[in-house]
């Protein structure tokens, strides 16, 4: 990902933070605690998360933003959902040891296993895999019964990129070979990674070299052996990657125009009568529907549904009107909508609920046949319209489009 700096501003960040504990929680009562940390642990999957939330959806700052909203957002919850979001950024990742320690004391989990795995995933990311980052992030899910899920972000200053590494504590067998569930970079060249298995017997030799040889003999056997050549590996297998663009705005090539159009027909076909009457929400209207199809999607959809992130940024914009800016009161809108369904699936009543996850089986039907605008007259249309939405950005609340960009519209 480039690496942005910046911040959220606050009206944004209150917003992400109640739509981000507010699909978590939803993901969690259809699918359980478990699956909740799978979904972190994938790659495609968190990105697409930022990107409905509103975060900048290519930017390195979709990491730091959404571990920072479910932390606020799922906070009050935490005790009755049985999950904990610990850590963060710079001096939050330092405090990640005395937070599971809190954790623990309010639950009987167990702190020490939970500090040890925070440390060592820490240092295997920043000593046994050498890439040029160097790690500033790291954020540790932990759930009552001790499974967990890390995600960690390092920096190449120079490059001006980042890279994450996600954790899973599911089926992790070692801390050092093969533990990653995943590692998200573009392709930077020869690295040092001493988790790969092809590496086991490297790791055998340091162990021997430092019981048998001591420091003096292991400067000179590396003097001795400077010069050699290294062997190319050429039979690592082929995976699917994400590598995020330079470019801030939304093209056509970033996003599944299908995927997109199936969403916009099921709104137009579930909107303003039957399903604002479901939900009991004032002014849902198609436009809204458009988004909460999407929302439904990150709560829903398979990991194969999250190979474009970009197109959840049509969801809700962005704060630096990238690919249009928030819509405030649709934002709102969808808050209110899924908190409502979640509220009454907690009291028993599913009804609601059940309605969000039709919506985005809906949506997938239709998208086999559906027809729609290309992408940058959706785009330009969701501008022209963006002051109805309360539209609103770094640079402000968005104004009226002028007489004479109406008719370049």
């Amino acid at each position: 990902m480039p690496l942005h700096g910046g911040r959220v501003p606050q009206w944004l960040g209150q917003r992400m933070a109640r739509l981000g504990g507010i699909i978590a929680q939803a993901i969690i009562h259809h699918y359980g605690r478990d699956e909740f940390l799978r979904r972190l642990a994938h790659p495609f999957w968190f990105q697409s998360l930022g990107a409905v939330i509103g975060m900048d959806w290519h930017s390195s700052g979709i990491t730091t933003s959404v571990i920072g909203a479910l932390k606020r957002g799922l906070a009050p919850v935490s005790h009755e959902l049985g999950l904990h979001v610990c850590g963060g950024r710079g001096r939050h990742s330092r405090r990640t040891p005395d937070e599971l320690l809190s954790v623990a004391e309010r639950t009987g989990g167990d702190a020490t296993a939970w500090i040890r795995a925070s440390r060592l995933v820490a240092k295997v990311d920043s000593a046994a895999v050498q890439d040029g980052f160097d790690l500033y992030l790291h954020g540790f899910f932990v759930t009552d019964d001790g499974r967990w899920t890390v995600v960690q972000q390092g920096m190449n200053g120079t490059q001006r990129l980042a890279r994450r590494y996600h954790w899973l504590s599911e089926g992790l067998r070692s801390f050092v070979e093969t533990p990653h569930a995943a590692i998200e970079g573009r392709q930077q060249g020869a690295i040092v990674n001493l988790t790969d298995q092809r590496a086991a017997p490297s790791r055998q030799g340091q162990l021997e070299l430092l019981g048998d040889l001591g420091p003096d003999r292991i400067v000179h056997e590396v003097s001795r052996l400077r010069g050699g050549r290294t062997p190319l590996v050429t039979d690592t297998p082929f995976l699917p990657h994400l590598v995020m663009p330079e470019h801030h705005d939304v093209r056509p090539a970033d996003v599944v125009l299908r995927r997109l159009h199936g969403a916009l027909a099921a709104a137009a076909q579930c909107g303003p009568q039957d399903f604002a009457d479901l939900l009991l929400v004032p002014g849902v209207g198609a436009r809204t529907v458009l988004s909460l199809a999407q929302v439904a999607e990150v709560v829903h959809g398979a990991p194969c549904r999250f190979s474009d992130p970009a197109r959840f940024s049509l969801a809700h914009g962005g704060k630096d009107r990238q690919p249009y800016p928030v819509p405030v009161a649709v934002y709102d809108r969808t808050i209110s909508v899924m908190k409502a369904a979640v509220a009454a699936a907690k009291l028993g009543n599913e009804e609601r609920l059940d309605a969000i996850r039709r919506l985005d089986r809906q949506a997938r039907r239709l998208e086999r046949h559906a027809t729609g605008p290309a992408l940058p007259d959706f785009i330009a249309q969701e501008r022209r319209r963006s002051h109805e939405y309360g539209g609103r950005s770094i640079f402000g609340h968005e104004p009226p489009p002028t007489l004479e960009m109406e008719r370049e519209g």
